[in-house]
């Protein structure tokens, strides 16, 4: 369904991207921001996903300064070489990326942002500090609460496992008292990367109700 392409960065960066779009006109455009694992099959399938719902969804290779083209899979190997991605996290540069995302998608309509993991995380701090957003979800982002003084320009909702071993619920109890205006959800049973159905740690009926959660965000506040 989906096409690779190219997307250039205020700085002139050029970074890989995967776009999807849907069989008719689109009603939106959805940046997807990847996990640690790069734009892999996972994210490649939400894009799709994404169009199914008839939106265009485009997702920027963040990786690429460091490694063009990584992507990986979720064995103990992967996981290693995945890690030393965000030993120490660039988030200006990913947002630079992220912003070019968002004016490749400008023209469909209006632009939300979706993103898993370290793409939580992102899709967060784009909502306070890019433009052009309608609408930010954030799922399992483990640096949300490390920046959660910043002030989002647009709707924010957040998904949240509560066995994440990565989040402890007490960073989820500050993210709701700080971002009070935000959609926070916790999931009983569900951890780290409880949406992606090629992780050991899917869990189906929290993966499910949280699609259906964010596109009821989406459907709410992503209009033409």
């Amino acid at each position: 369904m989906g096409k690779h392409f190219t997307l250039t960065a205020a700085d002139k960066h050029e970074v890989g991207a995967y776009r999807a779009d849907p069989a008719g006109s689109a009603k939106g455009g959805m940046v997807v921001i990847q996990e640690i694992f790069g734009v892999n099959h996972h994210i490649r399938a939400v894009c799709d996903r994404l169009a199914g719902e008839g939106y265009a969804a485009v997702a920027p290779a963040l990786f690429d300064r460091t490694e063009r083209d990584f992507e990986c899979g979720y064995g103990e190997a992967d996981m290693a070489k995945a890690f030393t991605f965000i030993a120490n996290p660039d988030f200006d540069a990913m947002l630079r990326d992220t912003q070019a995302a968002i004016n490749e998608l400008k023209s469909v309509g209006p632009v939300g942002i979706i993103g898993f993991c370290l793409g939580g995380t992102v899709s967060f701090a784009a909502s306070a500090e890019l433009s052009g957003l309608s609408a930010a979800i954030c799922y399992y982002g483990g640096f949300i609460a490390k920046m959660v003084d910043k002030k989002p320009k647009c709707p924010v909702q957040m998904h949240f496992g509560e066995t994440d071993s990565y989040i402890p619920m007490s960073d989820v109890e500050t993210i709701r008292a700080k971002q009070p205006q935000a959609e926070v959800y916790v999931y009983q049973g569900a951890g780290h990367g409880f949406h992606c159905d090629e992780r050991a740690s899917f869990h189906e009926p929290s993966a499910k109700l949280a699609w259906q959660r964010s596109m009821a965000f989406l459907q709410k506040h992503m209009k033409k």
